[in-house]
């Protein structure tokens, strides 16, 4: 694109309004206007002078605050949508997320389930949408704080005639600016922090420039701050799970890619004896009847050795005992396990016996582990017991058949077949707790409850965070956007003598009622008047 030269001689980018060094009106068209555009200086944006090739077309499309408003609107309404129903990462791990949704929502949760929404905000179309803001956050930024940067860099103190008289606030003054006059002036606008420069006789008074720069600022911290928001989703960068751990039971930590394992070797839980403990405690205790006092894991951490094969049973090298409580985690490599649920007296194993109902002769023990139950018990001398399906959680479909809600044995049910001697081919027999069904009929043999074993549960989330302090980075630049962009303002003040008069003119790009306060004290007894709202009401009248 050809660039242009202004009369003043200073070379000006293709599509710039006013000259950057002297404010001289460029193009016809803006010659017609009353007053001059200072929201960007009158600079060449090149959204809005280049448009020929593809990378034109992108760089105009994602500089749009029309575009950028409406992906916002769009990440608004998605992030609602994915609030309907709880995500996967919140749900029980109980059965298949696309049966829980549809268990528990019905239609509507199988429509949400099926749409992605379960796992929205790592949806790679949320992702895109997120990348696509901050894509448009960037251009938009540059395609303006550069121009602007340039023209303000640029701008010589004395301003051509039509920059002044077509500013906002401009004023004649028939008077003489004297050398007293002057020092006044300059006096009065160092007290009030402006910058002075000079030139030729003339004078141009600026402060608070880096208020113009708030916006981009505010860019810039949005942008590091969705950056550190997207990092969350690589790979060993952000960790929050569950890991629920029974008493004596050793698991991985999630997260730790095998390399830790924590074993639960006791839960403690304490409640509050209204006879022994604090009177303070009292009244909260005859209204709820319990008040927690401290629940804690006693928990052994280990590392896992050397490299093994799958399925092979790691070796494991202990690094320390340690007891995790609420707001008092363990620490390991980064992550963190916190003390945040518990389960009292869950249901690990069940005890039968194989019983004779008319001779009531039991024969042998047949103890069932709730979470990994063998399939076959043989009891000696051509006694065996076979399980034949297991059901956790049960209950009875919509087709009366037997099925389980979850796979945590909340309701444990059983279907057996019972080998004897006397019955070679086998005995079928239903058992659930307080029931039990002979579906080919009546049998001579029974399986009779014989206890139960319960352990507590404890819940321990792991989390790790690297981007957090990118985030905080990212908050910490917007806050400073939004501080330097509300509470300062750039003002300029342009005085310069045509002929004998004197102009005067000044700008900012907001709290102009300020600006017009300021100077009247500023020009107050000097003689020359000070620059006048254009757009004020006594002016239009």
């Amino acid at each position: 694109m050809n660039e242009i030269k202004c009369e003043c001689g200073h070379v000006n980018p293709h599509g710039t309004i006013l000259c950057e060094s002297c404010g001289r009106v460029l193009e016809e068209k803006e010659k017609e206007k009353q007053l001059v555009d200072m929201r960007y200086e009158g600079s060449a944006r090149r959204s809005q002078t280049y448009n020929k090739t593809i990378i034109d077309k992108i760089w105009n499309f994602f500089s749009s605050v029309k575009v950028g408003v409406w992906l916002i609107i769009i990440l608004l309404v998605a992030s609602s949508l994915g609030t309907i129903f709880p995500q996967e990462m919140y749900i029980p791990p109980l059965m298949p997320a696309g049966e829980y949704y549809q268990e528990q929502y019905g239609w509507l949760g199988k429509l949400y389930y099926d749409l992605g929404f379960h796992n929205l905000y790592s949806s790679w179309w949320y992702l895109l949408l997120i990348a696509a803001l901050g894509i448009s956050l960037i251009i938009a930024s540059l395609d303006r704080v550069v121009p602007l940067y340039r023209s303000l860099t640029n701008q010589r103190v004395s301003r051509h005639e039509s920059f002044l008289k077509r500013q906002r606030m401009f004023s004649v003054s028939n008077a003489d600016l004297s050398g007293e006059t002057v020092d006044k002036i300059k006096n009065l606008l160092t007290q009030k922090r402006y910058k002075i420069r000079e030139e030729n006789g003339n004078i141009l008074a600026e402060k608070n420039r880096f208020s113009r720069w708030g916006p981009y600022v505010n860019h810039l911290g949005l942008v590091i701050f969705l950056l550190g928001g997207m990092l969350r989703f690589v790979p060993g960068m952000y960790v929050d799970e569950i890991l629920w751990l029974r008493e004596g039971e050793t698991k991985a930590i999630p997260g730790t890619e095998g390399q830790y394992y924590l074993k639960n070797n006791a839960f403690i839980f304490e409640v509050y004896d209204k006879e022994k403990d604090d009177e303070v405690f009292q009244n909260a205790i005859d209204k709820v009847g319990t008040v927690v006092k401290n629940y804690q894991t006693d928990a052994t951490l280990y590392k896992k050795q050397g490299d093994t094969v799958p399925g092979e049973k790691p070796e494991l090298e202990k690094v320390r005992d340690q007891s995790i409580q609420v707001n008092k985690p363990l620490k390991i490599d980064g992550f963190a396990l916190y003390q945040v649920d518990y389960k009292l007296d869950e249901m690990n194993k069940m005890a039968f016996k194989l019983e004779n109902k008319k001779t009531g002769d039991q024969f042998g023990d047949v103890a069932v582990d709730l979470y990994d139950p063998e399939m076959n018990y043989d009891l000696g001398n051509g006694y065996k017991v076979e399980v034949m399906s297991y059901f956790p959680d049960f209950e009875f479909n919509e087709d009366g058949e037997p099925a389980t809600k979850s796979r945590i044995p909340n309701n444990p049910a059983f279907i057996f077949k019972m080998f004897t001697p006397d019955k070679p081919e086998g005995e079928i027999s239903f058992v659930a707790i307080r029931q039990t069904i002979e579906p080919m009929g009546d049998n001579d043999y029974k399986m009779i409850f014989n206890g139960v074993e319960t352990k507590n549960v404890t819940a321990l989330t792991v989390r790790k965070d690297l981007t957090l302090w990118l985030i905080g980075l990212g908050g910490l630049i917007f806050m400073i956007g939004v501080v330097q962009g509300a509470y300062w303002n750039h003002r300029r003040l342009w005085i310069r003598r045509v002929d004998s008069q004197i102009w005067t003119a000044a700008h900012t790009n907001k709290n102009w009622h300020g600006l017009k306060r300021e100077l009247d004290t500023i020009f107050a007894d000097s003689g020359i008047k000070a620059p006048e709202d254009q757009l004020s009401d006594d002016k239009k009248e």
